[in-house]
């Protein structure tokens, strides 16, 4: 029974890696190219769809975490797919001022080369028990330029945003109310961007230790 649920667990986790691998595939070919014939203001809206599905896939992630079906622990993971989910869905959907910012080709393209890298490793890992050594290098060193563009491109888009957040009360709760309690997005975002300061470094270094520990058990090995 234990070696039918490890091999269903492996064909589940492969087929799944497998699937959002091609979500975020989609999503860089769709931005390079629209970058290329139509600029930047158009990129939003060539790759909103596969970028919506591949993103909040990723919530999964979490579930797996906390079920114990992959190792990765989800104090690390629940930080890095909240923040992406809040840009994606908090920023970009709910604020189309920013659809057009030039912050967001260098976001989803961020995202996408270093999701297609971490996708496809584990996608590899799971169907065939290991991974090529250099894309174990790409998983574990690419992030060193990725991730800090990646991050400077979320706090630019919430910063750009934070005007319209303001004049559309979007998601504000106002008093009085039934329940007494009122609620403003535009100070929430605000909170957003102070978790950034402590949280992103604090996220690179794990991610540094992590290359360490990764790139050192595979000389070994």
């Amino acid at each position: 029974m234990a070696g039918f649920l490890s091999v269903l667990k492996r064909i589940y986790l492969t087929l799944y890696n497998w699937t959002v691998f091609t979500g975020w595939a989609q999503v860089l070919y769709f931005a390079v190219k629209t970058l290329k014939e139509s600029g930047h203001e158009h990129v939003y809206s060539a790759v909103e769809r596969p970028l919506q599905l591949a993103q909040t896939a990723a919530v999964m992630e979490i579930l797996h975490g906390l079920i114990g079906l992959v190792r990765s622990p989800v104090s690390a993971t629940l930080p890095q797919i909240g923040s992406r989910l809040y840009v994606t869905w908090g920023i970009l959907w709910s604020f189309p001022e920013t659809q057009t910012h030039v912050l967001v080709s260098s976001l989803v393209i961020s995202w996408s080369i270093t999701e297609i890298i971490r996708y496809s490793f584990f996608g590899l890992k799971e169907a065939f028990g290991s991974a090529p050594s250099w894309l174990l290098w790409l998983r574990y060193s690419t992030f060193l330029l990725l991730y800090p563009s990646g991050i400077t491109s979320e706090v630019g888009l919430i910063y750009t945003a934070l005007p319209f957040i303001k004049n559309s009360e979007k998601y504000c709760i106002r008093m009085p109310n039934k329940w007494n309690f009122s609620f403003d997005y535009f100070y929430a975002a605000i909170i957003a961007l102070g978790i950034y300061v402590p949280g992103s470094p604090h996220m690179y270094q794990y991610m540094l230790g992590q290359r360490k520990k990764a790139l050192s058990k595979s000389k070994k090995e």
